[in-house]
């Protein structure tokens, strides 16, 4: 296991805690400090923090420097882009099982309030789950229950320690407003155990995206068109253009998403109209939003994902209608199989397809 530690309280507890683990046998314990080089002396406490877990006992420690582009991304997304990305390279360089991070539910808390504030669905109001698997790397949460307080205690208890990010200070940054103002604020007004309840509606919440995600692959797959069925079809708003899709991948009708052979995105996904517009709401958006992860595009905002949802339900202009990721939707004209027509989801050249962003947590999706 690797333990991704900043040095700041949660993510040395969490290593004391998987060391403790390691003494005991059975469990190989090693780190990931990641530098983001944003502020000064940055690189001293990344130094300082993988000496500390060296002398713990953790091996191998790696420290990874990053450059944070803020290119199409706040401050904070950018930031844990740069830091998945290290913890990839890292998992890739030693073989580790998993990446342990210490997120607590002080965090969990904070990521239900900033979901809610942006008019989010149940999956991004789930939070962060307490395992994950991102681009082929699992990452594990144990500390979810545990609140900041008690991560402090263990440090003192192990006599660590902790850096104190001054970005966490930092109230102009959304996420430092919420935990510095918002949830005080709301403990004095309402009482103690906002935290813990919030933390909870997620963990609810979580098992039912769940469950709706393995429905809306269902559908996904059954709503597939075979290859080369859709190849003579002309879509409706550009009678001239050239329809025929790439290789599609239906997949069997199972609760898995479609396989893309060799790992390729094919450039365009088409799917049955009909069958989209029978799938219940709950579902649709999140069997649409997967159709255009398979194209080779990005998770749609809950704005794009509406105006898809509509465009699918032959609602409003004849298209075709733009998202994220260079992927274009496209009505077809009906034929004897598809008393509908379909709808395609075609990719941008060279696309490669998306995951879901590093929390599991897409704040103003609709999913």
């Amino acid at each position: 296991m690797l333990v991704g530690c900043s040095g700041g309280a949660d993510s040395l507890a969490l290593a004391a805690a998987a060391l403790h683990l390691q003494r005991r046998g059975g469990l190989r314990v090693g780190a990931v400090v990641v530098d983001h080089q944003l502020q000064d002396g940055s690189q001293a406490v990344a130094r300082r923090t993988a000496e500390v877990l060296r002398v713990a006992g953790a091996d191998p420690v790696l420290v990874e420097r990053v450059t944070v582009s803020q290119r199409g991304h706040g401050p904070e997304m950018a930031a844990r882009l740069a830091r998945y990305a290290a913890f990839q390279r890292a998992v890739a360089r030693t073989g580790a099982a998993a990446v342990l991070l210490g997120h607590t539910r002080d965090d969990q808390a904070e990521t239900v309030l900033l979901g809610l504030t942006r008019g989010s669905g149940t999956r991004s109001l789930a939070g962060m789950s307490e395992r994950h698997v991102l681009d082929g790397v699992t990452y594990l949460r144990p500390f979810l229950w545990l609140t900041r307080t008690e991560t402090e205690t263990v440090c003192a208890a192990e006599g660590l320690d902790p850096w104190l990010d001054p970005t966490n200070r930092d109230t102009t940054l959304t996420r430092s407003r919420i935990r510095h103002d918002v949830l005080p604020h709301l403990e004095r007004e309402l009482g103690p155990g906002v935290a813990k309840a919030l933390a909870r509606t997620a963990s609810v919440l979580g098992a039912d995206a769940d469950y709706l995600d393995e429905q809306a692959l269902a559908a996904l797959a059954a709503a597939l068109v075979q290859p080369g069925t859709a190849r003579q079809r002309t879509p409706q708003s550009a009678p001239e253009q050239d329809p025929r899709p790439a290789h599609l991948s239906p997949g069997p009708r199972a609760q898995r998403e479609p396989e893309r052979p060799g790992g390729a995105a094919p450039s365009s996904v088409v799917l049955d109209a009909a069958t989209v517009q029978a799938t219940p709401p709950a579902l649709r958006r999140r069997l649409l939003a997967r159709a255009c992860a398979l194209a080779g595009g990005e998770t749609p905002t809950f704005e794009r994902l509406a105006a898809l949802e509509d465009f699918a339900l032959g609602h409003g202009a004849a298209g075709p209608v733009q998202l994220a990721g260079k992927v274009t939707a496209w009505r077809h004209r009906a034929d004897a199989e598809h008393a509908r027509g379909c709808l395609e989801l075609r990719g941008g050249s060279g696309s490669t397809p998306q995951q879901t962003t590093p929390t599991q947590n897409n704040p103003g999706s609709a999913q």
